[in-house]
């Protein structure tokens, strides 16, 4: 049965104002899934001792940009990705639509969404030149959401972008992870596979013997032991087609932190289990065993369990106040939502995103800007004018952000620091905000200049010498630099020798 929808009430669906701020509300609450705060020292990071991995985290610790990809048939309602299945009072799970007042009515609708998700308009060629330009350097893409929807060929389901109730399966490109990791690659990008632990879909997570309460397994693994066994073979199944049929992959960004062994569960992550508490352990080292026999030095990110199995950190949709002693990555949605959800999103400036990773790789991090394409499989203009933009200064800026290190005091207001990974050049990156005027004169301190008496500046040919003043360097900005550099998010300052 197909979806039918008056203009009514798809006006009410997809552009419901209280729709918008709800996403938004979203957003700061972490809708993917999992806890967006910065562990603290209670939580160790554990480093790996496989020497492929230890190599591998290093080289995706210069990369220092990147982009993920949400998408999914919950795009042809413009919905938040899968949560709105699941039925918990929390304002990122609230339905919306013609079916939003029952419950078992709405789920039988989300489920048929693949018999009209048909993204004719799909290019992930296009995505990958984009994201390519404006300097990103690995992308993660959601192969497999909370829904349980697959966008890879899974053998293990029906469910899936290739399965027979699928629109799109007979489209020559319907093997949309396939088609997006080759287009990536092939330009030099690493790759990442998003999959969700939990499955909302599949009988064994969400029993339908038993009613759903909220996101947990619906049944006491200890109690049907043999049912959570089917579980997490089927888990294992699919990420074995995934790291066996899609190529060289780099990452492995495990979501859904309430799937988790007992002895990892801390206080900000037992309330995610709900009243029942089970414990839902899927059996991570023999997946990232299995995954790395067959991509040695895989990452494995197992997002917010704290053990060997989460090669770094993400924290969702915020830059840490302190610099983090481990290693790292924000992941912010330049939308409204992790997708474009559709009529009335609103987006970040290109201003916003390029001062958001200057802050983050001052302090030693990756930047992973979450967009996604609406139903048509198109990004939308907004997108494609900001990566525009993000790549017009990193071609002239890059130096001071891919390959670097963290120089302290790292930011000190509108300066942000870094350094060569050898030490021997220094970086003060002077964040713009749009509309503001570049200054005649600019002070440098004295514990970045560390004795240099030239400065260079990114995009300018000429040398500028640094003027002593009370301890501090100041540089005299000529007329045509500012002229030249006018509406520029970032100048980039950079000094070598003279190292104290």
């Amino acid at each position: 049965m197909r979806i039918t929808l008056s203009i009514i009430e798809r006006a009410l669906f997809f552009n419901s104002p209280v729709r918008n701020v709800l996403i938004i509300i979203t957003l700061a609450i972490a809708v993917s899934g999992c806890n967006g705060t910065i562990p603290g020292e209670e939580h160790p990071y554990i480093r790996p001792e496989d020497p492929a991995v230890s190599s591998k985290l290093e080289e995706w610790q210069d990369w220092k940009f990147g982009v993920i990809i949400h998408w999914g048939p919950y795009s042809q309602w413009g919905v938040v990705e899968s949560w709105s299945l699941c039925p918990e009072d929390e304002p990122w799970c609230v339905r919306r639509g013609p079916y939003s007042h029952d419950y078992y009515l709405y789920t039988r609708e989300y489920e048929k969404l693949p018999e009209t998700f048909n993204p004719t308009g799909f290019d992930p060629g296009r995505w990958a030149e984009a994201c390519s330009k404006a300097g990103m350097k690995y992308v993660v893409f959601t192969t497999k959401h909370h829904d349980g929807f697959a966008m890879f060929d899974t053998k293990q389901s029906d469910y899936r972008i290739t399965g027979p109730g699928s629109a799109f399966a007979k489209d020559p490109r319907s093997n949309i992870t396939g088609e997006v990791f080759r287009e990536f690659r092939s330009r030099g990008m690493g790759i990442g596979a998003y999959f969700s632990k939990p499955d909302w879909h599949n009988d064994d997570y969400w029993w339908p013997y038993f009613p759903v309460f909220d996101r947990n397994v619906n049944y006491n693994p200890e109690k049907y032991p043999d049912r959570w066994s089917r579980f997490k073979q089927f888990t294992y199944n699919q990420i074995e087609e995934l790291m066996t049929g899609y190529g060289s992959i780099d990452i492995l960004w495990l979501d859904g932190g309430w799937v988790r062994p007992e002895g990892t569960l801390t206080d900000e992550s037992r309330p995610w289990l709900g009243k029942n508490q089970w414990v839902q352990d899927v059996d991570i080292p023999s997946i990232a065993s299995m995954a790395r026999s067959h991509q040695p030095g895989l990452l494995v990110v197992d997002r917010s369990v704290h053990n060997e199995y989460e090669n770094y950190r993400t924290p969702e949709q915020q830059v840490p106040e302190v610099m983090p002693d481990y290693p790292w990555e924000s992941c912010i949605t330049l939308g409204d939502s992790w997708y474009s959800t559709g009529p009335g999103e609103t987006y970040k400036s290109a201003t916003w995103a390029i001062h958001t990773l200057i802050k983050i790789v001052a302090k030693g991090g990756n930047f992973l800007l979450g967009i996604g394409p609406d139903h048509s499989g198109e990004m939308v203009p907004e997108v494609y004018e900001r990566l525009e933009a993000i790549g017009n200064w990193m071609n002239v800026n890059s130096h001071a952000i891919y390959g670097t290190r963290p120089l302290a005091p790292y930011q000190e207001g509108k300066l942000c620091y870094t350094q060569s990974n050898d030490g021997t050049a220094r970086h003060a990156l002077m964040l713009i905000d749009e509309g503001e005027a570049l200054p005649s004169v600019v002070e440098l301190p004295a514990h970045f200049i560390m004795g240099g008496t030239e400065v260079a500046i990114a995009g300018y040919t000429e040398t500028l010498s640094i003027q002593i003043r009370k301890g501090a360097g100041a540089v005299m900005l000529p007329e045509d630099l500012r002229q030249a550099a006018d509406n520029t998010p970032a100048l980039v300052f950079s000094v070598t020798g003279g190292r104290q």
